[in-house]
């Protein structure tokens, strides 16, 4: 993940392709660092008891204290933070079109997404899981022998390079479609999105979150992609692509960042309330994940509404905070998506180590996360060392 002046490749999220921008915005690369980071913190939230697929698990999601506060953490990043990627990714895809063609856009994404996805597919993710199971007893090598030999494909967090493969096409085919028009220069007075329009694509997206739960509730896949969560990744890509013209994302209107905030944080507490009611309102007893309830109700339009105020907060904050980086967060940005892609293996492995430990499930996931993102830093630097390694990641 690379930034750099005026026709330098910039990448975007985990597992953005290389993409052209007119000038380096530290504050988008800053947080798009920090929510890789984040994932990390995710997935250990999950490792100690938070809901949720992972490849191991030391503490089960029980209904503690602990489990449900790292529930509700990891279904609060759940709602925005994928998503944001998506919108960045979608944000710096017309540039990249314009400037490279559909072909060589075309090839740069097999190249930065493809590859990546294939050696987690066929090698990390087979490490990862044998390292898992190792907790219960199975043998690392046999036991990585016979799933790299059955011919299974792990996706794992490397899904989103797979999903931005395909919308990548998308893109492709909407560019050459469109006749590759450029963008109109007056692009940049086109005013910010309303309120009210805000609002519909809110609810819309919402309306097609419970639609599609009907058929793939949340926790199913299909080619390691929960389909039940698309609504919100294909709505914010498209986002992010109309907003690239007019710069959106880099002008976001500080009214509307208050307004979207404060309802987003009205907002938070109604998903936890209703979980915790389902003890006393049969109604709300029933699954979250999909189906003709009402909890999956309150989930799928709950979901939109906090990704909306979160991310229109978080996009002004960090390019107001960020104008400049220094050289530890440029390093950070630099390494984003290395770290990214090989998190797993040393999540998990971090996870085992400290497993005699007898420390609170809180306190456990911290550590876990931490250590697990300074080792991961360190290791993406050496990767990144390796001659031709930059070309991909």
């Amino acid at each position: 993940m690379r930034t750099g002046a005026r026709g330098q490749a910039v990448d975007v999220g985990p597992g953005a392709a290389t993409e052209e921008r007119p000038a380096r915005n530290g504050g988008l690369d800053a947080l798009r660092a920090t929510m890789t980071l984040l994932v990390l913190f995710h997935h250990a939230a999950i490792t100690y008891g938070a809901s949720g697929g992972w490849f191991y698990h030391e503490l089960p999601a029980d209904g503690s204290r602990a489990s449900q506060l790292l529930t509700l953490f990891v279904a609060i990043n759940q709602a925005y933070f994928m998503g944001l990627f998506f919108l960045l990714a979608g944000y710096f895809t017309p540039a990249a079109l314009h400037s490279k063609g559909s072909m060589r856009f075309a090839r740069d994404r097999l190249i930065r997404l493809g590859l990546p996805l294939l050696a987690f597919g066929w090698m990390l993710g087979p490490v990862s899981e044998a390292l898992g199971q190792t907790a219960h007893g199975q043998p690392f090598f046999s036991t990585l022998a016979a799933t790299m030999s059955s011919g299974r494909f792990i996706e794992g967090p490397l899904w989103f390079a797979e999903a931005l493969l395909i919308f990548g096409a998308g893109a492709v085919l909407w560019f050459e479609l469109t006749q590759r028009r450029s963008p109109a220069a007056d692009a940049a007075t086109i005013p910010f999105p309303s309120n009210l329009m805000l609002l519909l694509a809110a609810l819309l997206t919402g309306v097609a979150a419970f639609g599609l739960r009907l058929w793939w509730p949340v926790g199913s896949e299909w080619h390691g992609l929960q389909l039940g969560y698309f609504a919100s990744y294909t709505v914010l890509f498209a986002a992010g692509y109309a907003a690239a013209a007019p710069r959106w994302l880099e002008r976001v209107p500080p009214a509307t960042t208050r307004r979207w905030l404060m309802l987003a944080l009205i907002c938070l507490p109604v998903l936890p309330i209703a979980s915790l009611s389902g003890a006393v309102v049969p109604a709300l007893h029933r699954s979250s994940n999909g189906g003709w309830t009402l909890p999956a109700v309150i989930y799928a339009m709950w979901e939109p509404v906090v990704a909306w105020g979160l991310i229109l907060w978080l996009l002004p904050t960090f390019q107001h905070r960020f104008t400049t980086l220094s050289p530890t967060w440029r390093k950070l940005a630099d390494r984003a998506y290395a770290i990214y892609i090989i998190h797993p293996p040393v999540l998990v492995g971090v996870a085992l180590v400290g497993r005699p430990l007898a420390l609170p499930a809180l306190l456990k996931f911290l550590i876990a996360g931490t250590i697990t993102c300074m080792l991961c830093y360190a290791l993406a630097g050496l990767l990144l060392r390796i001659p031709g390694a930059r070309r991909v990641v």
